[in-house]
């Protein structure tokens, strides 16, 4: 049985310790047949470090590596060229000047490498064209350029667009040198997270490739079904294989494959297939949570997210869209695509259950504050939901609202704002792996939110009301509470929950909440 390649990013590595290798060099083979300058965006932890890596291995020639390999007997092997390696994954930069002192260490080393001796009185513009120049001209051969996490510098510094900026600019004057050395080139490939708009980092590397959402490199990074049953079939005897597509399936880059991310596979297998959060709690989303608290943004509508194309291939720092940075980081996935008055457009999802179930718990801690007691208000919902005890799930939401603390709508007006209270709902039915149906449409208008577990149903109208009559919160008689409820009324009177009804083995819920601007919690119910 061949080992399990964790943590290893360099294919000699991997070949040397009789590792398992998923070939991909079948795309890589592909990519460098011509010249070209290459650009692709994955989520972390997706391969594309090893995957640079392996074509820094092919461009040196070191053919023993490749035995068994889709590109063994397919590529001139005596061909070698000169290569520079250009890495931002170690460590931390927090300003410029530490960033212009990384870029001359790292060119400093590859010219070491490859026994070029630099001018030591060029900027880095000078510096970078200099190695390209010498190199070509020292082994006969173009060079070529490898750029992995191309944009981790920005990305640690997204929190603070000042300092961000300045990286995205310190950045730009390394790659730019690129276009100018074109003829002196023969093979280009940057990846990264995320891929800022041309006009901010990409205008003097405008020969770049986008090949992220090209069919042809769906699967570039990522283990597919396929290559799970025949490279770990041993180390996955006995697996529930619907199971683990559920949890860690599901990401998409066009194409009619979906892959795995390979840290949580690794992981899965070293432990021993335990199900849990592997990929998801190596990252960081609080500022993407909290980009999408000052957007205001309304969480139901992830479930049905349709969006061109300008929305999920790039942004800029002093304007990112979260739905931008959510795709980008593999917190969103493509389900499908389609054409709309002839543009292609993308409808979005959650990948699988490990992300909805980890992400939405980050909302809920964002949102409310309810990181101790969050455990404890899923358990009761979830009950109640499963049982059918509206009375209880409603109990359970005037908990759940009345443990938000105070300080969370201080200086705004949340409590105003009938989105949020739909958005934490929305977030604790989701953190449920609940099938959840926002706006959800009838021939008489649409429920603010549907939501379905087991054997039930529960159609919801949310309502905010100011100036509430509290003393109403107290009202036991069902019969007077009903006719109070506004939202309720509204439900009943446009028939949201029609459609639902004579369905087998199935019960229908009308829920109306009314929401106080005073109490900041349920009024009606």
């Amino acid at each position: 049985m061949k080992n399990l390649p964790l943590s290893i990013n360099t294919l000699s590595k991997i070949i040397g310790k009789n590792c398992i290798y998923v070939d991909k060099t079948k795309m890589a083979y592909q990519l460098i047949c011509q010249p070209g300058a290459f650009f692709l965006s994955r989520p972390r932890r997706f391969g594309k470090s090893l995957f640079i890596d392996t074509l820094k291995e092919i461009f040196e020639g070191n053919q023993e590596l490749f035995k068994g390999l889709y590109i063994h007997d397919k590529w001139d092997w005596s061909q070698k060229f000169p290569v520079i390696k250009i890495d931002f994954s170690d460590g931390t930069l927090k300003n410029s000047e530490r960033l212009d002192k990384r870029i001359y260490e790292i060119l400093y080393d590859n010219a070491d490498n490859l026994q070029i001796k630099l001018n030591l009185n060029r900027d880095i513009p000078g510096t970078f064209g200099e190695l390209i120049r010498l190199s070509d001209k020292k082994y006969g051969n173009k060079t070529v350029v490898l750029v992995d996490e191309y944009d981790k510098p920005i990305l640690d510094n997204i929190e603070n667009s000042k300092v961000a900026a300045e990286m995205r600019e310190g950045l730009k004057n390394l790659y730019s040198v690129l276009k100018g050395q074109d003829a002196h080139l023969q093979f280009v490939f940057m990846t990264g997270v995320t891929k800022f708009s041309k006009v901010s980092l990409f205008s003097g590397v405008n020969q770049l490739t986008d090949i992220t959402l090209n069919t042809q490199y769906s699967t570039i990074c990522g283990y597919t079904h396929g290559d799970m049953e025949r490279q770990f079939s041993e180390h996955l005897d006995n697996v529930q294989w619907e199971k683990l597509k559920y949890w860690y399936n599901g990401y998409k880059w066009l194409g009619n494959t979906n892959v795995y991310n390979p840290y949580d596979i690794l992981l899965f297998i070293h432990n021993r297939m335990l199900y849990r959060n592997y990929w998801f709690e190596t990252g960081n989303p609080t500022f993407l949570v909290k980009l999408f608290q000052k957007n205001r943004y309304f969480l139901p509508s992830l479930e049905n997210l349709v969006v061109t194309e300008e929305i999920i291939d790039s942004f800029d720092i002093e304007k990112i869209n979260p739905l931008t940075l959510l795709f980008q980081s593999g917190y969103l996935t493509v389900e499908k695509t389609f054409t709309r008055r002839q543009r292609l457009m993308f409808q979005l999802k959650i990948p699988n259950f490990e992300v909805k179930i980890a992400l939405h718990d980050h909302f809920i801690n964002a949102y409310t504050d309810l990181v101790n007691e969050k455990i404890g208000l899923q358990d009761n919902l979830y009950d109640c939901l499963e049982q059918g005890d509206v009375r209880g799930m409603v109990q359970v939401i005037k908990r759940l609202f009345a443990s938000i603390p105070w300080r969370n709508f201080t200086n705004n007006d949340l409590a105003d704002y009938e989105g949020y209270y739909a958005s934490v709902l929305y977030a604790f039915f989701s953190s449920l792996d609940a099938e959840i149906i926002p706006e959800d449409i009838t021939n008489h208008g649409q429920a603010d939110m549907t939501v379905k577990l087991a054997n039930h149903v529960y159609v919801m109208e949310i309502k905010v009301v100011d100036n509430a009559n509290i003393d109403d919160i107290n009202g036991d008689d069902v019969n007077v509470i009903q006719h109070n409820n506004s939202a309720l009324k509204q439900i009943q009177a446009k028939g949201y929950a029609e459609k639902y009804r004579g369905i087998k083995g199935i019960t229908v819920h009308e829920v109306g909440l009314v929401f106080s601007t005073t109490l900041k919690n349920l009024l009606n119910q």
